[in-house]
């Protein structure tokens, strides 16, 4: 099994301490020998001071007392010298004596001891040697011009007690500033990795809702104070809340797209069963008719229902075909584009309009000059026959309609404009929807399949536009817009001269 990986917190503190530690090891050792050296070489030069003292005294003995009687007993004698000082004296055919200064006396050397400065000092002239009961000396050698060999020595002891007292001290400040450093490097990551922490909570939090089916919100978010986008962590949360803000309107697209097929299909079938609940019942009419013989009346009725049948096929043919339109328009299909004379295409639009509704009053605001775009001729010749057959189908008669073109600094209008009671403000967000049906302020006139306005919108989309509608009683407006990159440059020449 692989070990646990440790958390990013553990991590942090383990490099951060570490590091620390090992920055004050070595400010420790590197304190430790600087000041060991300077201790050192201070009983180095007490030392050496000694030295010369005693091998001065020892070579003025040298001419008064016989060789016997030089013991380091009688150099010592008389004299104030510092508790842990060594001396050893060897007169030239005589045996060495030696002498540690203690704070109670003084205290002879055996001569194991002395055999150990012996053996300290064969090849050097200065040396550390250790003696078991007295510690650790600096000690030197020197000769008198008589032949006295002379061995002086302080004790290492203070040095050994400030180094000592320094370890602990370093040692002490060291553990306790890790600790300190710790704590406080703890809580400083803690408080720096919390909104990461509150990413992680919302983001499992996110992922426990299910999200695969029905109507879909994501109301979980990074608190505010944890996605402050000027650190790298808040940066995270930040990032984090547009993400899910995203999301969720994809969801809720998702969720509008949903409802808006399951309507169409509801639509489409039901548009789709009348036509053909007719075509069935007047085809059963049609051969029980034929099966009672071909009288004159019967004859009648045969014609009659075929007829029926023919007008039923008409209109599922047509339903079926504005179906197929629109799914070619989504699909950016079905467009060929040309140059298009929108002044023209007002004209004929409107000319062919008339005859279906003498009723009502017909107007035509053009430019005297032509407005070309880039576009489908035959498309949008079928957006303004739907706009304005829209307008007479749901107003009454003596409504004015009037059909207008206009140039406009960022490409070309087209409007569609009535008098008539207008549109109910509840219909308005889904009048371009399809299968959408009017109210009861625009009395249905003429059977329709609900479409014209949804084919308007696809194909002005489809040109890069947009349709939009003002309305209330007395003034609807159906605007639809061709922007400027579709125009052309005769679109905003002036007028020709007469």
């Amino acid at each position: 099994m692989l070990p646990r990986p440790l958390s990013l917190q553990a991590r942090l503190m383990a490099a951060v301490i570490g590091f620390v530690s090992l920055i004050l090891v070595i400010v420790a050792i590197i304190t430790s020998a600087t000041l060991g050296k300077t201790l050192e070489d201070q009983v180095q030069s007490q030392l050496n001071s000694y030295s010369a003292t005693t091998k001065q005294l020892v070579a003025d003995m040298d001419e008064l007392l016989p060789g016997d009687q030089l013991t380091a007993e009688r150099v010592l004698t008389g004299r104030r010298v510092p508790a842990g000082l060594l001396l050893a004296v060897q007169p030239p055919n005589s045996a060495a004596t030696g002498l540690i200064v203690t704070p109670n006396g003084g205290r002879a050397l055996d001569s194991g001891e002395l055999f150990e400065l012996t053996q300290a000092l064969r090849d050097t002239h200065d040396a550390t040697v250790s003696l078991a009961d007295h510690g650790s000396f600096r000690v030197t050698v020197d000769r008198t011009p008589n032949g006295t060999v002379i061995v002086t020595g302080l004790s290492r002891a203070e040095v050994q007690r400030t180094l000592g007292s320094l370890f602990t001290v370093i040692a002490l400040a060291t553990l306790g500033g890790l600790v300190l450093l710790a704590l406080t490097t703890a809580v400083t990551i803690s408080v720096s990795l919390r909104p990461l922490r509150a990413v992680a909570a919302t983001a499992t939090r996110v992922a426990n809702q299910p999200l695969d089916r029905g109507e879909v919100s994501i109301t979980e978010r990074v608190p505010e104070t944890e996605a402050d986008p000027r650190t790298e962590t808040g940066l995270v949360g930040a990032a984090l809340n547009t993400l899910l803000d995203h999301v969720d309107s994809s969801l809720a697209a998702r969720q509008r797209n949903e409802e808006r097929m399951r309507r169409f299909v509801a639509d489409a079938s039901h548009e789709l069963r009348t036509p053909l609940a007719s075509i069935r019942g007047y085809s059963e009419l049609s051969l029980k008719a034929l099966g009672q013989g071909r009288t004159p009346e019967t004859l009648q009725n045969t014609t009659s229902a075929l007829e029926r049948i023919q007008a039923q096929s008409v209109r599922m043919t047509r339903l079926v075909e504005d179906l197929l339109l629109l799914a070619r328009l989504d699909e950016g299909r079905e467009l060929v584009r040309g140059e298009v004379d929108l002044t023209q295409l007002a004209v004929e639009a409107i000319a062919d309009a008339q005859p279906t509704a003498l009723e009502h009053a017909w107007e035509i605001d053009v430019p005297e000059h032509p407005v070309r775009i880039t576009g489908d001729a035959g498309r949008l010749h079928q957006v303004v026959a739907n706009l304005l057959a829209n307008a007479r189908t749901h107003t009454p008669e003596g409504t004015t309609i009037t059909l207008s073109v206009a140039s406009v600094p960022d490409g070309a209008e087209v409007r569609v404009h009535d008098d008539g009671p207008g549109i109910d403000p509840g219909l308005r967000e889904e009048l371009f929807a399809r299968f959408a049906r009017g109210d009861v302020s625009r009395a249905r006139q003429s059977g329709g399949t609900g479409l014209g306005l949804a084919i308007a919108k696809a194909i002005v989309e489809g040109h890069g536009g947009t349709i939009s509608v003002t309305s209330e009683p007395g003034d609807t407006t159906f605007t639809v817009r061709l922007p400027a990159a579709a125009a052309s440059a005769s679109g905003s020449e002036s007028p020709p001269e007469p």
